[in-house]
């Protein structure tokens, strides 16, 4: 079954979309339909939205056969978003694994479940620029400090929100750094391996590597600034 995210990785315009609904400050719903990424923004305009398969529903599952027609319903009640599925599903919803039994408030970083397809609900800090939610996935770890300004200067192009921005190169961080190419290659080696991408094609890395670090909140898009 695959998560909100994706097998494995990210594409640069998705990772974009990501920071750019976490920079909105609204909650938000992320999950994969018909192999494309999709988001939901939990706006002022938006008090209540339904998951299932058709034309009308928000959060719309079309391809997962498992999913009802009308399966759950988010609903905001006093400024928290909550889900309730009292009996509208064959095949139940689930909320961190748990099925669900009438209505439970959503808290950030919940993992919900309808049919074999997951949806995450991301709640960033209220702020101008807020700071990246932790991930369930995310890899517990720590980053020396040269580490972190690696991961920072690679992290660094999706600063502005460009639509089109990709990782940095390995000379743009060396310049940023102040170390050489062939010391930034053996940092980004270690980066993969302690963020446990080093299976992925060698294009994927990079970008697998900046959705991990913005995601876990070891790098925070003010970090960015």
């Amino acid at each position: 079954m695959a998560g909100p995210a994706g097998p494995h990785s990210a594409t640069p315009a998705e990772l974009q979309d990501r920071i750019a609904a976490e920079r909105s400050g609204w909650p938000f719903l992320l999950w994969r339909a018909g192999g494309e990424q999709r988001i939901l923004l939990l706006d002022d305009d938006l008090d209540h939205a339904t998951v299932g398969r058709g034309d009308e529903i928000d959060v719309g599952l079309d391809d997962d056969g498992q999913v009802s027609r009308l399966h759950a319903e988010l609903e905001r009640i006093g400024g928290q978003w909550t889900i309730v599925d009292d009996g509208l599903s064959r095949n139940g919803s689930f909320v961190n694994g748990q099925r669900l039994g009438g209505r439970r408030r959503l808290r950030d970083g919940d993992e919900l479940r309808f049919g074999s397809t997951s949806v995450s609900f991301r709640a960033p800090p209220a702020g101008d620029v807020p700071e990246t939610a932790a991930a369930t996935d995310a890899p517990a770890l720590e980053l020396t400090e040269t580490q972190r300004r690696i991961l920072v200067a690679l992290c660094r192009p999706f600063r502005d929100g460009g639509a089109y921005a990709t990782p940095a190169t390995n000379q743009q961080v060396a310049d940023e750094v102040h170390l050489s190419v062939d010391a930034v290659k053996g940092h980004l080696r270690a980066l993969f391996t302690k963020f446990a991408v080093g299976p992925l094609p060698q294009n994927q890395k990079r970008v697998r590597l900046v959705e991990l670090a913005l995601r876990s909140g070891l790098i925070s898009v003010r970090d960015l600034s």
